[in-house]
């Protein structure tokens, strides 16, 4: 076994097509710490060249109410009353510091993306 980290576009696709092989290799053997050593070179590779973007707030909301299976009613005492939550979801008004700090203590939403700027709707 013989890893190192992944210079180009060629040892990326070879480096995955060598993980395809032994994906299922059992733990604790030669072939399931390559599999594990080259997980983690990929990742190294693919967060540097293909870098995700962070949801902007409204989006970040949304997406941890999906998971969490909170409805817009779930977030009236986090946003406000139930017109404000409204508001904020349908992009009418933006997030204050204090809707800031409740999203994140109950939503664990981390605050930089609560604080990213974003477009409200016309």
């Amino acid at each position: 076994m013989k890893i190192k980290t992944i210079k180009s576009k060629k040892e990326y696709q070879a480096a995955l097509k060598r993980l395809d092989e032994i994906f299922d290799a059992p733990a604790n053997t030669n072939e399931g710490d390559e599999a594990e050593l080259l997980t983690l070179v990929i990742d190294v590779y693919e967060n540097e060249n293909f870098p995700i973007e962070a949801p902007d707030p409204i989006e970040a909301i949304k997406i941890r109410m999906e998971e969490m299976g909170l409805k817009q009613t779930d977030l009236i005492g986090i946003i406000g009353e139930k017109g404000k939550v409204s508001e904020v979801l349908n992009r009418r008004r933006k997030l204050n510091l204090n809707m800031i700090r409740r999203i994140n203590k109950r939503l664990h939403i981390p605050p930089s993306v609560l604080i990213q700027e974003y477009k409200l709707s016309a």
